[in-house]
């Protein structure tokens, strides 16, 4: 099982919808990766429809470089989670993972993602269909929960009953979204909930961590973390699961970079907009960077993005 061949502590980059897709995987992966990535969540109910198979096949592709590599799929719909996982083993991925912790509005009202906890039997059921219909290992991401801190109390302990192999918690309730400071206070107090009900699933810690060193601090003061979850860490610093610091140069090559594999994979088929979103990743914090960042923003296309660049 992928969960027992991991260092530790091991460090994953936490998945973002719009950001954690194929080509932006290959960039960390050249900048420094982690030692496990997730992918965007996929909606199991576009995979079990004929209509939106495609598409969620196309958020499911994988590069050679990302293995070993975890499917993090969403929904509501019990048998649509067994239908998914039944395909995931065949398409290369080392393990599955169910999001119980979205806060996105849209996925909140269609019933996924945080809304799960405000259904836990509906989750649990979902979480066993899921087993049922893979070998994979199944695990879950959430968060402490939906508007009270003390939700966690119930909450966790129920997803723990089920021994997922591993469970990461984002140290927020849907409410808090990252308005606050996550909260490590309550570490204590999960680890002893993990230890009592499910020692052998694995605990990630996901909320404000920054990099690989700040990982290790953490780790230091609590040992029987098994991993960590970078997210918006790695906008300040692409490196972050290295200690390395980057330099400009090698800021601007890792931007060529993502310009180039994005003209290889999308360029006839995804519009370019989104792809500015990327841009803040590379260049920021040198001199010049916020006049460069808005003639990049200016571009229309991969080819005007180089002439600005060069």
């Amino acid at each position: 099982m992928i969960w027992d061949q991991l260092p530790k502590p091991f460090l994953i980059l936490a998945p973002m919808e719009g950001v954690t897709d194929i080509i932006f995987r290959q960039v960390i992966t050249h900048a420094g990766r982690p030692d496990l990535f997730f992918t965007e969540f996929t909606n199991v109910s576009s995979y079990a429809s004929e209509k939106g198979r495609w598409n969620a096949l196309e958020r499911l592709k994988i590069a050679p470089t990302d293995s070993p590599i975890i499917a993090q799929i969403w929904g509501k719909n019990p048998e649509h989670f067994s239908e998914t996982c039944s395909a995931l083993a065949s398409l290369g991925f080392s393990g599955v993972d169910l999001n119980f912790g979205c806060p996105d509005k849209h996925v909140n009202k269609a019933g996924g993602g945080a809304a799960m906890i405000k259904t836990p039997d509906l989750a649990i059921e979902c979480f066993r269909n899921a087993v049922k219909s893979t070998n994979l290992p199944v695990s879950i991401k959430t968060r402490l929960g939906w508007s009270s801190l003390n939700e966690y109390q119930d909450w966790l302990p129920t997803l723990l009953a089920e021994h997922p192999a591993a469970l990461t918690i984002h140290l927020r309730t849907k409410k808090e979204m990252s308005k606050v400071s996550a909260h490590y206070e309550l570490i204590p107090e999960i680890i002893k909930l993990r230890e009592q009900v499910s020692p052998q699933t694995k605990l990630i810690i996901n909320g404000d961590i920054k990099d690989r060193t700040h990982a290790m601090e953490l780790y230091r003061q609590f040992p029987t973390i098994d991993g960590f979850m970078i997210g918006r860490g790695v906008f300040a610093n692409p490196y972050c699961f290295t200690t390395h610091i980057p330099t400009q140069n090698e800021l601007m090559e890792l931007l060529k970079l993502h310009l180039d594999l994005y003209e290889k994979t999308y360029s006839h088929t995804h519009s370019y907009e989104p792809l500015k979103h990327f841009f803040k990743i590379y260049v920021n914090n040198f001199p010049g960077a916020k006049e460069l960042r808005t003639k990049l923003m200016e571009t229309h296309s991969v080819i005007e993005a180089r002439k600005v660049l060069s």
